[in-house]
């Protein structure tokens, strides 16, 4: 499979001709987008106090969230090294590799019975993260828990009767929004349904998130963290956040008894009750900095605790795991950045759309050769480094298409850069500088300016007022730019003359539209906008006329690019609802945005992506 994305990249770059003409006879497409999950993960196993750590699995393609067989002698796991997401198991010493799940779909969180006959795990292909059952001799698979809302997290009693799941079906989800709210807050609760699919109810009550129950030795009580929705939001970050606390809470099925057994701040994650009767929790009481950029965990870790008080080992920990003997426990850790490139092929479902992960917001050079972006992540892509005070959190990179020759384009400690755009002569390079985010309360200014592909010739295009402008998109005769423009109570779509500076209003102040992407082949462009509710993508002419709405999904669609023909545009969607625990998910806005592609006119929508991190701000390659 790798094989056969490495030859489609190589394809890519040789040569801006040869890449059209091979496009315009099979019509194909190569498109790039940002993912905020981690690149890379890899399973360890060690001895049960920490100590002896070594690989699972050579190899590894985005191994995660490993499990013991009751027998101790297979662990369960997630992996892309097929290309979708699947469950696999592998003997402890790694011997003995084994797909068990096969389907396009995202599959993922694997548990197996304790009569080590069936497996629990959370899969997408249903339309949103179900619950559903594998039964590893006859193979049959049964959806436990159909649902539009998402159920995660899997965890069987001791008995075998039950299975505890995390879910957010009694909250609207990834759909909700407040006011004009674009990154909705997880609400999630604990929830026990039989394994036959009756006897489902909801244990867990009141306004807090909770999350990754864990069955007492007696199948009496379950363990959880618990943390306010916005703590919950923040405690997947990597980025700068504000403080953060969760707490470890027990509660007794039977009574509705709670216990609280932490105090104090700090994120607490993942409890697992041991044999023992102890329990284990993942621990970190450490907020980054900006310009630290040394954790690389796709959640925060610091160590293993324990709720009687007492340290376990200290270290990157994440979905970490004991065998039932307590003699052996499997977790992962994230893969440094730096051994991604810049840009890297990754798996698509659809042979027609080629997909390259990168940095956030890409653009392609129009030779085809090269591609601009913004550092997305802890590290910066194919450099190794962190951020640093002389290298903002958002700087512009430019990188061939196989990954190498990576080099700063523009950075400027006092102002991030990002929404890079190439002109279509190749000669420049629009981007914008400033606060990307701006609100009424926590407004902040932003410019366009354009560069040269070398990095000379900086000039600012926007008036240089308080005002902020941000998205460029380039006219197909590279004369004009649309933007966003917004100032403290407004924001809408802008052209503006290149050379002059002349500005002209395209829509009306609405206050939501964004992300404007002009079509390369027509005077009609692309838009995100809240306008009717809730986000969804528009396309209108240049000269104001012809408004059509294309999307129109419970969840947010946003980040519309168009094909270099015309005739498709991509975009980033949440209506498939959260796959995980936010509190899983790497530092990002959202953490329930894949990519899709649908023809000009929304007709004809197809999936490209199937993850649980936040994944978009696409780009076509130019043919």
């Amino acid at each position: 499979m790798m094989g056969k994305l490495l030859a489609g990249i190589a394809a890519v770059c040789t040569g801006t001709m040869a890449h059209a003409e091979t496009a315009r006879s099979d019509d194909s497409y190569t498109l790039a987008y940002a993912s905020f999950g981690p690149p890379n993960t890899q399973l360890f196993i060690a001895n049960g106090d920490g100590s002896n750590i070594r690989p699972l699995v050579e190899r590894p393609s985005s191994d995660c969230n490993p499990s013991f067989s009751p027998d101790g002698q297979w662990v369960v796991f997630t992996s892309r090294r097929d290309g979708s997401a699947d469950i696999y198991r592998v003997h402890r010493d790694g011997t003995g590799l084994e797909r068990l799940t096969n389907h396009v779909a995202f599959d993922d969180q694997a548990v197996v019975s304790p009569d080590g006959k069936q497996i629990a795990f959370v899969s997408s292909r249903t339309g949103q993260a179900d619950i559903w059952l594998l039964n590893l001799r006859s193979r049959q698979l049964t959806n436990l828990t159909h649902h539009p809302g998402g159920d995660y997290r899997p965890a069987w009693s001791p008995d075998g009767k039950w299975i505890a799941f995390t879910s957010d079906r009694d909250s609207e989800s990834a759909f909700e929004h407040t006011g004009a709210q674009f990154a909705p807050l997880q609400r999630t609760q604990i929830y026990v349904v039989r394994s036959s699919g009756s006897g489902l109810r909801r244990v867990t009550e009141g306004d807090a998130a909770v999350g990754s129950a864990a069955w007492s030795p007696d199948g009496k009580s379950i363990a959880f963290y618990e943390a306010t929705p916005q703590d919950f939001l923040y405690m997947g970050r990597t980025f700068p956040s504000p403080p953060v606390r969760a707490q470890i809470v027990s509660l007794e099925l039977s009574t509705g008894v709670r216990n609280t057994l932490t105090s104090g701040p700090g994120r607490k994650l993942t409890p697992q009750w041991l044999g023992d009767g102890r329990i284990a929790y993942v621990w970190s009481g450490t907020e980054e900095k900006p310009g630290q950029g040394d954790r690389a965990s796709d959640y925060w870790s610091e160590g293993i605790r324990f709720v009687d008080g007492k340290s376990g080992p200290d270290g990157l920990f994440e979905a970490i795991r004991w065998s039932r003997d307590r003699q052996s426990m499997v977790f992962q850790r994230t893969l440094e950045e730096s051994s991604a490139p810049a840009v890297a092929p990754v798996y698509s479902p659809d042979p027609m759309f080629r997909l390259l992960r990168t940095g956030a917001f890409p653009s392609f050079s129009p030779d085809g050769r090269y591609i601009v972006y913004s550092n997305s992540g802890r590290r910066i892509a194919g450099t190794g480094r962190a951020p640093s005070r002389d290298t903002p959190a958002s700087s512009l990179f430019i990188a061939r298409l196989d990954g190498s020759d990576v080099r700063v384009l523009f950075n400027d400690p006092a102002h991030s850069a990002l929404g890079a755009a190439w002109s279509p002569r190749g000669d420049l390079i629009a981007f914008g500088t400033g606060v990307s985010q701006p609100s009424p309360a926590r407004f902040g200014a932003a410019q366009v300016d354009v560069i040269a592909p070398d990095g000379t010739g900086v000039r600012r295009v926007t008036p240089g007022d308080d005002g902020n402008y941000l998205f460029p998109s380039w006219s197909p005769d590279g004369k004009r730019l649309v933007l966003r423009a917004a100032r403290p109570t407004s924001k809408g779509l802008f052209l503006i003359e290149v050379d002059s500076g002349a500005m002209s209003t395209l829509t009306p102040d609405l206050g939501t539209d964004n992300l404007p992407a002009w079509s390369p082949t027509a005077d009609r462009i692309a838009f995100t906008s809240r306008r009717d509710g809730d986000w969804e993508i528009y396309t209108l002419n240049v000269d104001g006329s012809g408004l059509t709405r294309l999307t129109e999904s419970a969840g947010n669609d946003a980040h519309a690019a168009w094909s270099p023909d015309g005739r498709w545009l991509a975009f980033s969607s949440a209506r498939g609802g959260f796959k995980d625990e936010m509190a899983r998910v790497a530092s990002g806005g959202q953490g329930a945005t894949d990519v899709f592609v649908m023809r000009s006119d929304g007709t004809d929508v197809r999936r490209l992506t199937d993850d649980a991190a936040e994944e978009g701000t696409v780009a076509f390659a130019w043919k």
